[in-house]
């Protein structure tokens, strides 16, 4: 058995700030929650689809860099996505994508304690059968999480993206989404009353992450609010996949992962969610405190933990 299956999208992050040369990096919201839980020195195998072009190469031999075991479908014909990411002034991000998501069944290598959905890759077809499949197969043994991380230009009309993300959220024991995610799924809706509906379809957590206001996570018997940590930002990227990844490490070092866990998760308390929270706030500020979708190890986590809150030139949050 492995610790962490992930399944999603690598995307080459092109990014773009005026007066400046594009810089590609490597990313991909589940890409980058592998990269991020390889960081903290978790086994994690990413199943994929990497195009054997100039992109394909830097983003493999970035997450192989971390210790990620990349498992494709052995495509030879597909494109590795690309999204150009341009930067505000404030170093928020907003995206333009070429992607297609294609994916073939695969047999995991090892029965994973705990997979991760993400993304596009979860909603987007034909890939997205193939996908939410295998989670339903694994998921008699293995927990799940998912992270929705909407993006618009690829979502297509949004009652059929709801209706897609509700499916992956059924899925789930665990799911992470940003204010902006539930707006446009929502719109409208207080983030209480969507938390609660999520939970009667099956999580037993959810965390709805608010940028540099920080995060709140909730169970069917507590809600924890988390304030951001405060600090520079250099930019947003990565920030929301970096507290996923800290947050998958900070359940699996109270042993609330895996099918087994199931139960322990769903008794979660108000204080052990707060801790959990407060290392997850901690690495996405570690990531936006540097260029590109960068998060810490571990011994970098514990030395952000373990710092007083640093500065005031604005809220390290996450998306």
């Amino acid at each position: 058995m492995t610790d962490f299956l992930v399944i999603g999208e690598c995307v080459a992050d092109i990014v773009r700030v005026p007066g400046r040369a594009d810089v590609p990096h490597p990313g991909g919201s589940p890409a980058n929650v592998a990269y991020g839980l390889a960081r903290l020195g978790r086994p994690v195998t990413l199943l994929t689809q990497l195009g054997r072009d100039a992109m394909g190469g830097l983003i493999g031999a970035h997450l192989r860099s971390a210790g990620v075991r990349v498992l494709t479908d052995g495509r030879p014909e597909v494109r590795t996505p690309t999204a150009v990411v341009s930067l505000d002034g404030e170093g928020r991000a907003s995206y333009a994508f070429d992607f297609d998501w294609t994916l073939r069944p695969v047999e995991p290598p090892a029965a994973p304690r705990h997979v991760h959905l993400g993304s596009v890759a979860a909603v987007r077809e034909p890939g997205a059968a193939t996908v939410v499949a295998l989670a339903e197969r694994l998921r008699a043994d293995a927990s799940v999480s998912y992270d929705p991380n909407i993006r618009p230009a690829l979502s297509g009309a949004r009652a059929g993206a709801l209706a897609r993300v509700e499916r992956c959220v059924a899925l789930s024991d665990l799911v992470k989404a940003s204010d902006e995610d539930l707006a446009w799924l929502y719109p409208g809706e207080p983030v209480g009353r969507v938390a609660a509906r999520w939970l009667a379809a099956g999580p037993a957590v959810v965390v709805v992450t608010r940028g540099g206001e920080g995060a709140v996570g909730f169970t069917r018997s507590a809600e924890v609010a988390c304030p951001a940590v405060r600090g520079a930002v250099v930019d947003t990227v990565g920030a929301g996949d970096s507290f996923m990844s800290a947050t998958l490490d900070a359940l699996a070092a109270r042993s609330l992962l895996g099918g087994p866990a199931r139960a322990a998760l769903a008794a979660l308390d108000g204080p052990a969610l707060a801790e959990v929270l407060r290392q997850a706030a901690t690495a996405a500020a570690v990531t936006v405190s540097r260029a590109g979708a960068n998060p810490p190890d571990a011994a970098e986590l514990r030395a952000a933990g373990t710092s007083p809150p640093g500065g005031n030139s604005g809220a390290r949050g996450p998306g």
